[in-house]
């Protein structure tokens, strides 16, 4: 077995590490062999020097291999999964898992909890009384294979070597290198065991790649590492300079998410849910074409089939199904109030990682996996780029619990939201397609 200090000394001057070696590393990281300081050297060779494809390949291959790798066989048909780059009023998966479901194909899906801005999938799904995203292999299997749906919690075991990884990441300036971002997604969707799996890439000032060429590039490495895997992979490049969705925080976005599957209301938020599923249709074959799945996704919203297959999901795992019919039934904030504007104008830009710190500062979103956060809490946008704003308007409505600190949401929102008296254009919402 190589020596860590041989790897580090290979990659600090730009060598390329073979496949034993790239093994090596992740089981000296996986076994707790190699300390803490030595994978961080390691992770800022690779930001410095870079890996090439083949050094990537395997680096994710590793990863996906270094716990238990989920075998979903005992599903019948194809099984398909979802994942996002992350960003702000998010809500993808509440929308198009459902839908997708209804559509005859199975979505067993994986998730985890929300580090910064909001909660993750998992965080918004327990603000439904009673839900629980917990649930063993069989059972998890079993659901999605007689239902046709699941969204739980990844188990510790699957990709390991990522956990240590994206936590020393986070604290080594590495979040945003290449090489390591398309490892530590792919590895945990290889693990899951996924036939399809469809990426949301984000990119703008809520974004983890603040520019569309970086967006691109980095879907494009994924879409071209995870097919060579023998999964089917493509990916959408989609727009975070403003929230997705109007709502920001757990709870809410579970309502809007419901709002759309009720054909309640429209938006961004709908958009990229139907492009993200038509995609998937399309690679699981069950649409010749992702204007055919559009269509078939379209349709089971009119017919209301994917709201009874969230209502189903819910009840499945334990939650109160009313509240996909009943929203009210959902965590309410104690209280609520406007921001609104100091001038007219016409709402130009919005700094998209600011609206985040608001809802964190809130309550909505934690520092570390035990901080507590607060279901009900967060924020709702009333106005997205380029509309048209008069003087006492509500921008936001924050609403609020005895956690959330409101002159601080207050101060992120105003430095957040910039005026222009000239009109300026919304941005654009889809990029590109990555297949």
């Amino acid at each position: 077995m190589a020596a860590i200090n041989d790897l580090l000394y290979k990659k600090r001057l730009g060598g390329e590490l073979t496949r034993e070696e790239i093994h090596d590393f992740v089981q000296g990281v996986t076994s707790a062999r190699f300390a803490d300081y030595q994978i961080s050297a390691m992770l800022m060779a690779i930001a410095i020097n870079g890996m090439t494809e083949r050094e990537t390949v395997d680096l994710t291959m590793e990863m996906a291999a270094s716990g238990d790798m989920l075998d979903l066989s005992p599903i019948s048909g194809v099984k398909v999964d979802k994942h996002s780059t992350g960003g702000v009023g998010d809500t993808t998966s509440l929308v198009l898992v459902p839908l997708v479901a209804a559509c005859g194909v199975k979505v067993a899906k994986m998730s985890g909890r929300g580090l910064g801005f909001t909660g993750g999938t998992l965080d918004k799904l327990e603000s439904i009384p009673g839900l629980s995203v917990s649930m063993d292999t069989d059972r998890f299997m079993r659901t999605v294979d007689e239902s046709g749906l699941a969204i739980i919690g990844q188990t510790a075991s699957l990709a390991p070597c990522d956990k240590v990884l994206y936590a020393l990441r986070d604290v080594t300036a590495t979040v945003d290198v290449q090489p390591l971002i398309v490892s530590s997604i792919l590895s945990n969707k290889l693990a899951s065991g996924a036939d399809v799996i469809v990426l949301d890439v984000k990119t703008g000032s809520g974004a983890m790649m603040p520019t569309v060429e970086k967006a691109r590039n980095l879907a494009e490495a994924m879409v071209n590492i995870g097919s060579r895997t023998g999964r089917k992979f493509a990916a959408l490049v989609t727009d975070m300079n403003q929230p997705l969705g109007r709502y920001v925080g757990n709870a809410l976005e579970v309502e809007e998410a419901i709002d759309i599957l009720s054909g309640r209301t429209e938006g961004d938020l709908k958009t990229v849910s139907l492009a993200l599923g038509a995609q998937i249709l399309r690679l699981a074959g069950k649409a010749q074409s992702a204007a055919e799945g559009l269509k078939m996704l379209e349709e089971k919203l009119r017919d209301g089939s994917g709201l009874k297959k969230l209502a189903q999901m819910v009840k499945n795992q334990g939650g109160d199904e009313r509240a996909v019919y009943d929203t009210s039934l959902l965590p309410k904030a104690e209280s609520t109030m406007e921001i609104r504007a100091e001038e007219s104008g016409y709402l130009k830009s919005v700094s998209t990682n600011l609206i985040g710190y608001a809802a964190k500062a809130l309550g909505a979103g934690r520092e570390k996996k035990e901080d507590v956060i607060d279901p009900a809490v967060g924020l709702v946008m009333n106005r997205r780029i380029g509309e048209r704003v008069e003087k006492g308007d509500s921008l936001v409505t924050l609403h609020t619990g005895r956690i959330s600190d409101v002159k601080a949401a207050q101060a992120y929102i105003r430095r957040a939201l910039v005026l222009s008296e000239e009109p300026c254009p919304a941005p654009t919402l889809i990029y590109g397609e990555i297949e």
